[in-house]
């Protein structure tokens, strides 16, 4: 069962509750006692929270409503932990934590944090320190929703060009507007949110929602294509530029208005 008509259920419901939506933590894990005792701290500590066994409960619970956070363990029986949260991520910003058991899935969670969680933890852990991170998540969250929603009241200025967030409009210094794709116009704007460091290409892939595969190269098709718009000579590229091993960097500084 995908779980991507309960994702677009759940942003409905975002949309319409605005900056109201209280949420609450899901704890997906296949072991009862696990979920029985996490979310039972949670809720001691003030923290509305509730838990899924597997794939087809978590559906249940983003059709109903959009979580704060969901705290998502990698080995789930039937399910694959990987999988949900690559379903997740390709619709969705809510902060993931991802758990593991075993220290020899140390390549899940660095791949999990390719796929885009917002940290993991490896078992045995403290509920303490999962409180904290829970936390600390939250507030960087909130933070960046917060600066997200200043920013689309203004735009960007860098080089000879100009981004209007709220109107979408991308127009030179003589006001000849470039005309840009969706993806194009996301890929851009992830750029400059980061100028001048490095990303990678799965920074990039979250950043426009593009979630094929996380070592597709279809973020190299949209950077040809976002070059071939700003640059003087998209084959020697001065904005957008390659950084072996990592991914592409943007060159230019950028002026928030």
């Amino acid at each position: 069962m995908s779980i991507a008509p309960a994702l677009a259920t759940m942003h409905r419901t975002e949309k319409f509750r605005g900056n109201d939506t209280v949420g609450h933590i899901v704890v997906v894990d296949d072991d009862p006692a696990t979920r029985r005792i996490v979310t039972s701290y949670f809720r001691d500590h003030d923290m509305p929270a509730s838990s899924a066994s597997g794939r087809q409960e978590l559906v249940r619970h983003l059709a109903s409503g959009a979580p704060t956070l969901i705290i998502l363990d990698l080995p789930l029986g039937r399910d694959d932990g990987l999988d949900l949260l690559r379903e997740i991520r390709s619709t969705s910003d809510v902060p993931v934590i991802i758990t593991t058991g075993h220290r020899m899935e140390e390549v899940d969670c660095v791949l999990g944090l390719e796929l885009g969680a917002d940290d993991y933890l490896t078992r045995p852990f403290g509920l303490r320190e999962l409180l904290a991170r829970v936390r600390a998540i939250l507030r960087r969250h909130e933070l960046k929703r917060t600066q997200s929603r200043k920013l689309q009241r203004g735009g960007f200025r860098f080089g000879r060009w100009q981004l209007e967030r709220e109107s979408r409009r991308l127009t030179t210094q003589d006001g000849s507007l470039v005309t840009l794709t969706k993806s194009e116009l996301s890929l851009l704007v992830a750029f400059l949110e980061r100028p001048q460091r490095p990303l990678t290409r799965a920074q990039l892939l979250q950043a426009t929602r593009v979630h094929e595969d996380v070592f597709d190269r279809s973020i190299d098709v949209q950077v040809l294509r976002l070059r071939r718009k700003l640059e003087t000579d998209a084959s020697s590229p001065r904005i957008i530029r390659t950084e072996r091993g990592v991914g592409y960097v943007f060159a230019l500084s950028v002026e928030t208005f």
